[in-house]
C-alpha cells in the first residue's frame, strides 16, 4: 500500500508577499477558512504534503518560543530579531526571508503632529509612545538601534497601528506588510524610512522577516528532509515569479491593497534577490540586525543556546 505523505505546517504571514510565494505547494487556500484547498498545488511535492497556516507575525514569533516540541510548526515565518530566542528549534531558511533593500518600516504621526523627522519625534521631554507590531520585531530593533532607545513601545497588532496613531493613542506608529502603502489613506503623514535609515548607518539590506524551519525535521521525517524542504521552497518560489499574474491574483484575496499596481508594487518591494536567496551580504545583514538587537539589551538569555549564531539552511547544490 502506498503510504501517505507526511504533512508538514507551513505558517506564514497573512500578507499578500507570503501567500503569493507558497501556494505552489501549499495550494491556494479560502482565506477566510485556510483548511479549505480552493486549489491544488502546483508542484509535485513528494514525500511532503503542505499545510498553509496564515498568522499574525506576532502570534507566530510567540509560538516559535513557546508552543511545546511536538506541537511546534514544521515551517514558520518568524520576525529575523525572534530568532535568538529560537535558535534550538530553528534553521533560517535561505528562501523566503523578508528584507528592506534600501527602504522598510515605515514611521508615521498624523498630519497634525509637529514632527516633520524622527530628530523632531524625539526631541520631546520624555519618550515618545511608538505603536508596534510587537517588541520582538525587527520593526522594532531596527527603531531602537536607530534611535538609542529612546521610544516607549506600545504593541499593537499590524494591521491596527495605523487606526491607533489616528486616535492619537500613540504619538507616531512603525507600520509594516501592505500598510506601508496605504498610510496616507487614514491621515497618516511619513517622518521616516526605517529601512533607509538603516542602509545609511549600516550599508546593508535591513533583515525583516525569517523563514524557519525545524532544526530536527530530518529526525521527524527522514534523513534528507531538510534539504528537500529546503529545495522545495526554493521551487515555490521560482514558480511563484514564474507564474507571477496567477501569483498576484492569489496575492489579491489576501491584501487589503485595493489596486494591481499596488500589489504589485508590494510584491516587487518584499519578494526581491534576498527572498530568493540570502547570499553573504543578506547573511551579514542578519548578523548586523542582531548584534544591534543584542546591544540595545532587545535579545533576552536564551538558556538553550545562549551563545547561538544564526544558523541557515540552504538547498542542495
Amino acid at each position: 500500500m502506498p503510504t501517505a505523505p507526511l504533512t508538514l505546517d507551513l505558517a506564514h504571514s497573512a500578507d499578500a508577499d507570503d501567500v503569493f510565494m507558497w501556494w505552489p505547494i501549499t495550494g491556494m487556500v479560502d482565506p477566510r477558512s485556510p483548511d479549505r484547498v480552493l486549489v491544488r498545488p502546483a508542484l509535485d511535492t513528494a514525500p511532503f504534503r503542505f499545510r498553509s497556516i496564515p498568522e499574525d507575525i506576532q502570534a507566530l514569533n510567540r509560538h516559535a518560543q513557546d508552543a511545546p516540541q511536538d506541537r511546534l510548526y514544521h515551517i514558520s515565518a518568524i520576525s529575523m530579531a525572534c530568532y535568538p530566542l529560537v535558535a534550538h528549534r530553528y534553521l533560517i531558511a535561505d528562501c523566503g526571508s523578508s528584507f528592506g533593500d534600501g527602504y522598510g518600516p515605515k514611521l508615521v504621526v498624523r498630519d497634525d503632529h509637529p514632527a516633520r523627522s524622527l530628530s523632531d519625534l524625539l526631541a520631546a521631554p520624555t519618550p515618545p509612545l511608538v505603536a508596534v507590531p510587537g517588541v520582538h520585531t525587527s520593526a522594532y530593533m531596527a527603531l531602537c538601534h536607530l534611535t538609542g532607545g529612546r521610544v516607549r513601545p506600545r504593541p499593537v497588532r499590524f494591521d491596527l497601528i495605523a487606526g491607533d496613531v489616528q486616535a492619537g493613542n500613540a504619538a507616531a506608529g512603525v507600520l509594516i506588510h501592505e500598510e506601508q502603502l496605504t498610510f496616507d489613506q487614514h491621515g497618516l503623514r511619513l517622518i521616516a524610512d526605517l529601512g533607509q535609515l538603516w542602509t545609511a548607518d549600516t550599508a546593508l539590506p535591513l533583515p525583516l522577516g525569517a523563514n524557519a524551519v525545524r532544526a530536527d525535521l530530518d529526525a521527524l521525517a527522514g534523513p534528507g528532509s531538510l534539504a528537500r524542504v529546503a529545495q522545495l521552497l526554493a521551487d515555490s518560489l521560482d514558480h511563484a515569479l514564474s507564474h507571477r499574474q496567477t501569483s498576484l491574483d492569489y496575492a489579491a484575496t489576501f491584501s487589503p491593497l485595493k489596486t494591481r499596481a499596488q500589489l504589485d508594487r508590494y510584491i516587487d518591494l518584499y519578494v526581491n534577490r534576498f527572498t530568493r536567496a540570502l547570499g553573504p551580504l543578506g547573511r551579514e545583514a542578519v548578523g548586523r540586525l542582531l548584534a544591534a538587537g543584542a546591544a540595545a539589551g532587545l535579545i533576552p538569555h536564551n538558556p538553550h543556546a545562549p551563545h547561538a549564531e544564526p544558523r541557515f539552511l540552504s538547498p542542495p547544490r
